[in-house]
């Protein structure tokens, strides 16, 4: 689809314009991946989050909710556990006896996930008065005995110091966590090794840690993992393996990954090219409120590439990427050749729009 393919006597019509300009809109979607979405090399400096969530008695806390482009692993919900009287009332709610059981199994047993569920009501305030030192001290008892959820809530904490000698002492907490089976942990010390910031800056040791975290399917690191292999950055350019880990971080809720599959698929690039199924992943990201899969879903709609021509939902799902700062010069050109009519359909599909829903 190119101007060519446009007759000089469309040029002038209202039809004609819009012709031209969504075959400039595809000349800009067809660029190359990389050109397309957050490159890797300069991800958001590695801070850490909120306290880790208990993990289940039997499993520590699995993998973190996925987040748009590079940042350290989010704590996770504490699994649905073996019965146990302490996590049983925290799933209901019930937070103060939560705590007083939790408490008592601590300090008869020495049960480090206990003496973690504890630091975690103490820490948020949950049916209690926050008390962070209370908790801190709970998160060191349950470290001290090697547990990966409180080892990487300690050394998150540390990381949000400004001495350097915290900042090392993290890393190597983040360390022991990884070691001990924390993905999460394995996955900001990829972050840690890829910026260079607290750490030599390191891409292939930042792979290695990204894989170990991939492999147990946390969909932040298998996305920065499908980005090294995308670059060639620490690892070996492998276009194949970044959209087989794209895909695999894509079915587990990452809606960056989501977005930069349904550019190579668009594309081609390393997988077959299939652009109704490209438009059915940006669709995805989009309705989950990715700036950048609206913005490029605005464009396929369009053109009418993989998806039936439609101006009104084009328009509407630009100014949704628009309203976070996601600007487009060609799409507000679109916008602006619209009938006072048609924008204003626009505008009322994204007024009652909302992540999740239709435009």
């Amino acid at each position: 689809m190119g101007y060519r393919r446009a007759t000089k006597a469309a040029v002038g019509t209202r039809e004609g314009r819009r012709a031209l300009l969504a075959a400039a809109l595809l000349t800009a979607l067809a660029l190359p991946a990389a050109a397309q979405s957050p490159a890797p090399a300069k991800p958001d400096a590695a801070k850490p989050t909120s306290p880790a969530k208990p993990a289940a008695p039997a499993k520590p806390a699995a993998q973190a909710k996925p987040a748009a482009g590079f940042r350290p692993a989010q704590a996770a919900k504490p699994a649905a556990p073996a019965p146990d009287p302490a996590y049983a009332a925290y799933q209901l709610g019930h937070y103060r006896t939560a705590l007083d059981l939790a408490v008592e199994r601590a300090n008869k047993q020495g049960d480090p996930v206990s003496m973690v569920l504890a630091g975690e009501l103490l820490s948020q305030g949950y049916g209690v008065r926050q008390d962070a030192a209370a908790a801190q001290k709970w998160y060191e008892a349950a470290a001290a005995k090697g547990n990966p959820d409180a080892l990487f809530t300690l050394a998150s904490i540390l990381m949000t110091s400004a001495s350097v000698t915290n900042k090392d002492e993290a890393v190597g907490m983040f360390r022991k966590a990884a070691e001990a089976g924390s993905s999460r942990a394995a996955y900001n010390l990829g972050l840690i090794y890829l910026q260079g910031q607290v750490a030599p800056r390191e891409p292939a040791i930042a792979a290695d840690w990204f894989r170990r975290a991939a492999d147990e399917d946390q969909p932040d690191a298998l996305y920065a993992l499908a980005t090294l292999y995308r670059d060639g950055n620490g690892l070996p350019k492998d276009p194949i393996e970044a959209a087989r880990l794209l895909q695999r971080a894509s079915e587990l809720g990452n809606p960056v990954a989501t977005t930069e599959l349904a550019i190579i698929i668009f594309n081609g690039t390393g997988v077959p090219k299939d652009e109704e199924r490209a438009a059915e992943l940006f669709r995805k990201a989009a309705l989950g409120g990715n700036a950048i899969a609206q913005n490029r879903y605005a464009r396929i709609l369009s053109a009418g590439r993989g998806v039936p021509k439609d101006i009104i939902a084009a328009a509407a799902w630009h100014l949704a990427a628009k309203a976070q700062k996601l600007d487009d010069s060609m799409l507000d050109k679109l916008v602006a050749d619209l009938t006072p009519e048609e924008r204003a359909q626009a505008q009322a599909r994204l007024k009652i729009w909302s992540p999740g829903q239709l435009l």
